[in-house]
């Protein structure tokens, strides 16, 4: 059975309107299929709740009279349908906008989650000998304009030396397939990137924590996204994080 025949007998088979020969066949399908899986388990978690929820509220007699005068004498007559009606429709709907709204959460973790894990590899990968930077300068004002014309947008640059962040040079790196501006900084005899790149439109990303023994921290400033990764601290990186914030 494919994705595509599962998604069309799911609510079949959860009305228990398959014969046993298909009901085998979609089981058998979604105990190998996550996608299906999860489609399943959602739209079965969706219905327990509306059979559990018992929101049900008798109508005001105003209101019986408004929709029966609408509706005609012919409704008039079968109005007591509609009372048990009204309300489960209600709560079907709240019960799927819930479901939306977490489906939109979910995927927003989920690209936050791989942006991270994307930066720490790439924080990785610039340590590798040779990799670190493509312009090395503790001057500002020599890596800064480097950047002008390798990419669409001028990055912050700033030396914090006197601070404990001494400035050590940039270099082109590629996150999600784009361009960014990776600046290099040390503290106490360990390396900090920070990336930057615009994020005129994305969801951005925001937050702190440690992934593969690295930490990370992102922010949003304007129509810019910054991430900081290293091995120092948190506490380092929050440091820094005060010093760059324009």
């Amino acid at each position: 059975m494919s994705c595509e025949l599962s998604a069309t007998t799911l609510q079949g088979y959860l009305d228990g309107e398959l014969d046993a020969v298909r009901s085998a066949e979609f089981e058998k399908h979604i105990a190998s299929c996550a996608e299906c899986q999860t489609s399943w388990k959602a739209m079965k978690s969706l219905r327990e709740g509306l059979q559990k929820s018992n929101l049900y509220q008798n109508a005001s007699p105003g209101l019986r009279s408004r929709i029966a005068q609408e509706l005609g004498n012919e409704t008039r007559a079968t109005f007591p349908h509609w009372r048990s009606f009204l309300i489960p429709a209600f709560s079907l709907a709240m019960l799927l906008l819930a479901v939306w709204g977490g489906s939109i959460i979910t995927r927003q973790r989920s690209y936050s989650s791989a942006l991270q894990a994307e930066l720490i590899d790439a924080h990785v990968r610039s340590l590798q000998p040779g990799h670190l930077t493509d312009v090395q300068s503790t001057d500002q004002h020599t890596v800064k304009p480097w950047f002008d014309g390798k990419l669409d947008f001028i990055p912050p640059v700033s030396d914090f030396s006197q601070q404990g962040f001494p400035l050590l040079g940039g270099r082109l790196d590629v996150i999600e397939g784009r361009n960014v501006a990776a600046l290099v900084y040390g503290r106490r005899k360990h390396l900090i990137n920070v990336f930057v790149w615009p994020e005129g439109t994305g969801p951005g990303v925001s937050g702190e924590g440690s992934r593969q023994g690295y930490n990370w921290l992102s922010w949003r400033a304007g129509d810019m996204q910054f991430c900081i990764v290293s091995d120092v601290s948190l506490a380092d990186l929050r440091e820094l994080k005060d010093l760059i914030r324009p």
